[in-house]
């Protein structure tokens, strides 16, 4: 049986060296190739000052400064910009975000420090109050001048020892027991351990111990007899 014969032609496809396009290496065939450095701050720059342009009000912003030389200035980041482009891309960028977001917690610690109530060390007096003391207001009124006024004698047998009463008068703003009611005006007196009584008077001017009337307001307490008793006078009505 004869022997067929196949004859086979091989092909080498063989390729200039000089001919071969060299691609940088990631890059893909029928791609652009890879962008440079350059270009890739300038498409990032842009999508962030697209991206401003929808979140920032510039007209609003309180770290915006135009100077003299038409540049524009971020006050927060101490930093310079040569036009609106650049700022808005600078407010979307790390350190500006970094910086606003130290603000925030610096205002927001100012202002738990404002709201928080101030810590007293001085501790408050408690006792037991025993009820309220006796007492007898008289008026009085001084034949001279027309002055009318009143005298108040209150009675504390068990007033605490190196206790000195006191009396103050206070609007009817200042009292919480009554709806406020600008025609009368109130004598408190406190001694511990009694409880403080109120006394609503006339809202009248009261007169000043300097004036010439002076001798009208005094007051004494008798540490002996425990009584502590005051007098005061109203000014004329002119």
């Amino acid at each position: 049986m004869g022997k067929k014969t196949i004859s086979l032609s091989l092909f080498t496809c063989c390729v200039d060296r000089k001919d071969t396009l060299r691609l940088p290496v990631g890059s893909k065939f029928g791609g652009g190739g890879v962008a440079g450095a350059s270009e890739t701050n300038v498409d990032r720059r842009e999508r962030l000052r697209k991206l401003a342009l929808e979140t920032i009000d510039l007209a609003k912003d309180p770290y915006i400064l135009r100077n003299h030389l038409g540049s524009l200035e971020c006050r927060l980041c101490l930093t310079l910009h040569t036009n609106e482009g650049s700022y808005l891309a600078h407010t979307q960028g790390k350190k500006h975000q970094t910086n606003l977001a130290r603000r925030a917690a610096r205002d927001l610690k100012e202002t738990q420090l404002m709201i928080a109530p101030a810590q007293s060390n001085v501790q408050r007096k408690v006792f037991l109050k025993i009820g309220r003391p006796g007492y007898r207001v008289t008026k009085v009124r001084d034949r001279d001048t027309g002055k009318e006024g009143m005298m108040v004698q209150v009675h504390l047998p068990q007033i605490k020892a190196d206790v000195i009463p006191r009396r103050r008068f206070m609007s009817a703003w200042e009292q919480k027991r009554e709806p406020p009611n600008k025609a009368y005006q109130y004598l408190i007196v406190a001694a511990e351990p009694y409880e403080t009584i109120a006394f609503r008077i006339p809202a009248r001017e009261i007169e000043d111990e300097s004036d010439d009337a002076g001798y009208w307001n005094w007051s004494h307490w008798d540490p002996d007899t425990k009584q502590y008793s005051f007098q005061f006078m109203f000014r004329l009505l002119y």
